[in-house]
């Protein structure tokens, strides 16, 4: 089945929050924020915006008649900001007019005097400073001590990646409707529909079902939607409470880009330790997240990255600790691969240290140290279903890897100032929220008496094709075209309660839910079927391409005439389903549980070609093995494969996020960011689907793949690194991300720098 939002997709109809039609007596705001990244705020001035032509509002923190307070993990972030602002682009106040226009022209004759405190925009001048967020984090597994005094070979050094814009193409915004009683309709462009819903209660001091928040679906989120839309939604209900006329909130992308958080940047110290056989015994590594200016979901995204230190490795010995560092910038957030992303490049990066300072092949090192089955991962789960080295294998097989070694090999040998690079990533991603009581949800199925299925779900579309597969359950469960089945949007008076639709969980949770109501219905009808019918088995009752079938027999019957008769039989045709994961726990006391319903694996190889004169490069190609359990769509998966694939690329090489000294954005505009376009994206991507019938939790035996293809944008990083060595053998630290045109081509020149005063990631390295 094709997506099934194509069709609206490609003629422009599909609706987003800014395509809504404008009621009558319509607001439209726009939010004064911060100009200062940390400060004491002397004076706020409105007056003069106040008198501005079709400006009817102008809100501030005073204005909030609950609390004004929208963090979610701890409460560090206020709706408006008081007395202080802790990074460029907080939001102060709320202008509500008659017109984007007229807004805007207020907000530039509103008045404010800052005094500036202290700014710190790095992670580790954070932590020495101890300000941090939460606990420091620690995973150990195995006798660290024990484990160094056996190592035949230790290597020490740093590893940095820095973080990544969403640029999804729709921007962060609302649409709030004041309602009688008191009562508060937004649609939201958000990922986490409840998570709004309760904000709002929060800020507007009511309770949550007089909030209802409505998504038809996202123009992308990539996570940046998960708890960022939250703060937006809230101020478009604000000004609808206190004006008692709709508001809309669309942020421009400069806004955007300015206000909202990124992925997190890391600063890492790692330890590696292999014996004489280049088997990893033991590992170390102290993370410094840059959280920004409070929480978000950052403790979150910290213990995912604890979660996937060692990647797809089995490592017996272990210790990584991580700490969340509060600066002055726009608080960070969740992204695709949510933490996992920055604690696989460290250890891929350590293991690529051990490889060339021994002169091996780190390919070997990589694959000699894959995950094998009933080993353990270093927060207790036990290996079960791994196919680390099944997927490696198949690679090898894909790709003829001894013929691409030899034909790269004798390029290199052949062109001076050309050089290839070739670099295998293995990858291993667990499925589930790690916050256990996440893992839950539910479905709301109406059979209407015509034969047509309504179906409402937690889930949100976001371009992932999560309606498509939510369609795909529902049509196979009762056997009937696709075209008798309706998505409706995710509402919280429809399906409460809900998760936000992200850790690679909104297929699996929402489907397994939508299936057992469609079984609960499908099971009254079956039994209806048995008695109108006098049949003696109800287990012989089949559905089929909209027939009724016992024992494969047709009784003549059509699924309408069947719905249609069980509605006159009184037959109940709604069913609400809930579904929660099962097995999956985690003891943060310990540090030690099941956290996942089950692991995701896959490996590729890149190649990569680079003009070492022009410090250019291209990617000639990306062999990938994913396993995809049993998919249920191969060409959404595929998609989602390929897509993940290139963002992850670009965050390891065009992207770069760049902030000065004062907190400010200097990459705030696409002329400043870079992302992958047509011709950045590798010239080929092929794509094998792992064929395997390992058992899973998966809806419908289809494993989750929305995080874990990103990760293979990590081994474009490790084929550039490869290639400059070519080049320059001499070249060294090299482990900080990401690797621009301009990082490369001073590294391929790197003796030749005067003064090179930046610090070799190799100087560390011991050798026993």
């Amino acid at each position: 089945m094709k997506n099934i939002d194509s069709f609206t997709h490609t003629r422009g109809e599909s609706i987003y929050v800014d395509d809504l039609a404008i009621l009558g007596g319509t607001l439209y705001a726009t939010i004064f924020d911060a100009s200062i990244a940390h400060a004491k705020i002397i004076k706020l001035d409105v007056e003069a915006a106040k008198k501005m032509p079709g400006v009817k509002h102008i809100l501030t923190c005073k204005d909030i008649p609950g609390e004004n307070q929208i963090g979610g993990i701890i409460p560090d972030e206020p709706a408006l900001a008081l007395d202080e602002v802790h990074f460029i682009g907080q939001p102060v106040a709320l202008i509500l007019a008659t017109s984007v226009r007229a807004a805007h022209a207020a907000k530039a004759k509103i008045e404010i005097e800052y005094e500036a405190l202290p700014i710190v925009t790095c992670p580790r001048e954070a932590a020495a400073k101890g300000s941090i967020i939460g606990a420091v984090r620690t995973f150990k597994m195995g006798e660290m001590s024990q484990a160094w005094s056996k190592a035949r070979y230790c290597f020490e050094g740093r590893a940095d990646t820095n973080g990544q814009e969403h640029l999804y193409i729709e921007g962060q915004g609302a649409y709030a409707f004041p309602i009688e009683n008191d009562c508060i309709r937004v649609v939201s462009s958000t990922q986490g529909p409840t998570q709004v819903q309760r904000g709002i209660a929060r800020v507007l001091g009511l309770a949550m079902h007089k909030i209802e928040v409505d998504v038809r679906r996202l123009g992308g989120g990539f996570g940046g939607k998960e708890d960022q839309a939250t703060p937006f939604a809230v101020l478009a209900s604000l000004g609808a409470y206190i004006s008692k006329k709709p508001v809309k909130l669309v942020l421009h992308r400069d806004e955007d880009l300015r206000m909202t958080g990124k992925r997190h940047p890391y600063s890492s110290d790692y330890k590696i330790g292999l014996d004489e056989d280049l088997n990893i015994i033991a590992y170390e590594v102290d993370f410094y997240q840059n959280a920004g200016a409070s929480a978000d979901l950052s403790p979150a995204v910290l213990e995912r990255t604890l979660f996937h230190a060692t990647n797809a490795y089995y490592v017996p010995n272990i210790r990584v600790s991580a700490t969340s560092c509060r600066t002055n910038l726009p608080p960070n957030t969740a992204f695709r691969g949510f933490g996992g992303p920055q604690g696989m490049f460290v250890i891929e990066a350590a293991i690529t240290h051990a490889a060339e300072a021994l002169e091996v092949d780190r390919a070997r090192i990589q694959k000699q140290n894959l995950l094998k089955n009933d080993q353990f991962f270093s927060y207790g789960q036990i290996v079960e279903g791994c196919e680390a080295q099944t997927t490696w294998e198949q690679v090898e097989k894909f790709v003829d890897i001894e013929a691409r070694r030899q034909s790269v090999a004798a390029y290199n040998e052949t062109h001076e100032f050309h050089k290839k690079g070739l670099a295998f990533m293995p990858i291993c991603f667990g499925i589930s929220f790690t916050n256990t009581p996440m893992n839950h949800a539910r479905a709301l199925v109406h059979v209407y008496q015509d034969g047509s299925v309504g179906v409402s779900t937690g889930a949100v579309e976001m371009g992932q094709g999560v309606n498509t597969k939510m369609l795909q359950v529902v049509q196979q469960t009762f056997s009937i075209e696709s075209s008798k089945i309706k998505l409706e949007t995710t509402n919280t008076t429809r399906v409460a309660n809900t998760s936000p639709t992200a850790a690679s969980a909104g297929a699996d949770l929402n489907g397994k839910a939508l299936q057992v109501a469609c079984k609960a219905i499908k099971e009254r009808l079956v039994q209806f079927v048995r008695k109108h019918f006098n049949l003696a088995d109800e287990a012989l009752v089949q559905f089929k391409n909209d027939q009724i079938y016992h024992n494969n027999t047709p009784l003549n019957c059509s699924w309408e005439s069947l719905v249609s008769q069980a509605f006159l039989a009184r037959v109940q045709l709604s069913e609400k389903g809930h579904y929660a994961t099962p097995k999956v726990r985690f003891d943060k006391t310990k540090e030690k549980g099941h956290p996942f319903a089950y692991h995701v694996y896959g490996s590729s190889l890149t190649e990569v070609s680079i003009d070492c004169l022009r410090g250019t490069y291209r990617f000639d190609s990306v062999d990938i093995v994913h396993d995809f359990g049993t998919s249920m769509n191969p060409i959404v998966d595929r998609g989602q494969v390929e897509g993940g694939l290139v963002q992850g690329m670009g965050w390891m090489t065009l992207e770069e996020i760049a902030y000065n000294k004062q907190g400010r954005l200097l990459s705030s505009a696409l002329s400043t960011y870079k992302v992958p376009d047509i011709y950045f994206a590798p010239r080929q991507i092929n794509v094998e689907f792992l064929e395997t019938k390992t058992p899973n939790l998966a809806i419908l035996k289809s494993k989750a793949v929305g995080e874990p293809p990103l990760m293979y944008g990590i081994g474009a990083f490790f084929a550039l690194t490869d290639a400059i060595k070519a080049f320059n053998p001499s070249a060294t630290g090299l482990f900080e991300a990401p690797m621009t045109h301009e990082r490369l081509l001073m590294a391929l020149y790197q003796e030749t720098a005067a003064n090179d005063s930046k610090p070799s990631t190799f100087d560390h390295t011991i050798n026993k």
